[in-house]
């Protein structure tokens, strides 16, 4: 049974609600992207059902950027990734990301998320992963006891990942 998230920026010019049928916080990226957006440690990912996202105030507030993977030596983009996040171009609060290459997919950043309060705490059989930390420096610290991956981990992604959630709480 999907769970109703409802989400907004910090200044509130945009809200949201999105369907979760994994309404748990469960990774954390800390990719080099997810670190100059989010904050020192990343950001933290849940799975939103995409075509039940609802702009339920502030559509025109939203801005939409496509992050580089790479750049050359005078800082000119050389690939771009193939999602793009989207935030308020207000107070620059991350809402979500979205993904061509999942579009059945959106992914909410936790820290948009107003209700339910508090969300699901990851299940004791559970770990909270930490991901993408190739582009990661040294000094940031992984989460206690997070499961630590260079790249993603093994499986699918975060749809292997909803069908072991669902064997946890089914």
């Amino acid at each position: 049974m999907p769970v109703l998230l409802e989400g907004s920026c910090h200044c509130r010019a945009v809200k949201y609600t999105v369907e979760s049928n994994t309404p748990i916080p469960y990774q954390i990226c800390q990719c080099s992207i997810c670190r100059k957006a989010g904050g020192y440690m990343g950001s933290v990912n849940i799975m939103g059902n995409t075509k039940t996202l609802k702009i339920v105030k502030g559509e025109d507030q939203i801005k939409k950027y496509i992050a580089a993977m790479e750049f050359d030596e005078n800082d000119k983009p050389k690939e771009l990734c193939k999602s793009e996040r989207s935030f308020c171009k207000n107070c620059s609060s991350m809402l979500w990301v979205y993904s061509d290459e999942w579009p059945e997919w959106i992914y909410p950043f936790a820290s948009s998320i107003d209700k339910p309060d508090p969300l699901p705490a990851i299940p004791k059989e559970a770990k909270l992963f930490a991901i993408k930390r190739d582009s990661c420096p040294s000094h940031v610290p992984i989460p206690e006891g997070a499961e630590c991956y260079d790249g993603y981990p093994p499986g699918k992604g975060i749809e292997d990942w909803h069908k072991t959630y669902k064997a946890w709480v089914d």
